[in-house]
């Protein structure tokens, strides 16, 4: 289980996300939303470690601990983080060395099913096909808990089918607890189990996916929409 409890973060005079606290479970797929500047990205790169808390705290298994984090969690951010003239079977070898926890197997297995080309070199691919490498790289590990952030972005609806497979065959083999930080909620809303919603560095919903949809009687969008509308007033 993940905790975050009253997390604060800020950047100068700019606070970025305001007494965050919430609870993940484990084998639970989770929707993180929100506008432009809501605060995900950095609420996942301060759950992943990459950077410090303000105040609060944010416990795995009771274990604050920076070295529990790293075997815990596998990370894919926005940025890309490869060197251009590296091909995907570098990196590939760069994770393997990397991490204990790389499944040699499970790379091989989407290597296959993104129809990739391992002797590709990064500078020479689409960002569609940048995507699907890095994602590769990301859930070939074997991590407790995987943390996605945009992966859909800027990329054409069939790739983003095949991503929402990925993510869901990977859940169900592994049984990870995974969050996606998307502007893509229709695309990911079958996924769900639970959503966190963020509006200007606050947590304003935090709900099972099925009880909101059941209760409301309409899609995520609609019903993150009234919430949005709601702060707003």
């Amino acid at each position: 289980m993940i905790q975050v409890n009253q997390l604060n973060k800020s950047f100068g005079n700019k606070e970025v996300l305001r007494d965050i606290s919430f609870s993940v479970g484990e084998g639970r797929i989770i929707g993180l939303f929100g506008t432009n500047g809501a605060g995900k990205s950095t609420l996942l790169k301060v759950i992943a470690g990459l950077l410090r808390i303000d105040h609060g705290s944010i416990t795995f298994h009771s274990h604050p601990s920076s070295i529990e984090k790293r075997s815990l969690i596998a990370y894919l951010g926005e940025q890309d983080t490869w060197y251009p003239w590296m091909k995907l079977s570098d990196a590939m070898d760069y994770m393997k060395d990397m991490y204990r926890d790389w499944d040699h197997e499970k790379a091989q297995y989407l290597l296959n099913f993104f129809q990739l080309d391992k002797n590709e070199r990064i500078r020479e691919v689409s960002k569609g096909t940048l995507c699907k490498m890095n994602l590769l790289l990301t859930l070939s590990r074997r991590a407790k808990y995987v943390l996605l952030d945009e992966p859909f972005s800027g990329i054409d609806p069939f790739t983003r089918r095949e991503i929402s497979k990925a993510i869901v065959d990977d859940f169900v083999d592994e049984g990870q607890t995974i969050i996606v930080a998307t502007q893509e909620i229709e695309e990911v809303e079958m996924l769900l189990d639970e959503i966190l919603f963020l509006d200007q560095g606050q947590l304003l919903l935090h709900e099972q996916a099925e009880e909101l949809r059941r209760t409301n009687k309409q899609g995520l969008l609609g019903i993150l929409e009234e919430v949005y509308a709601h702060a707003r007033m």
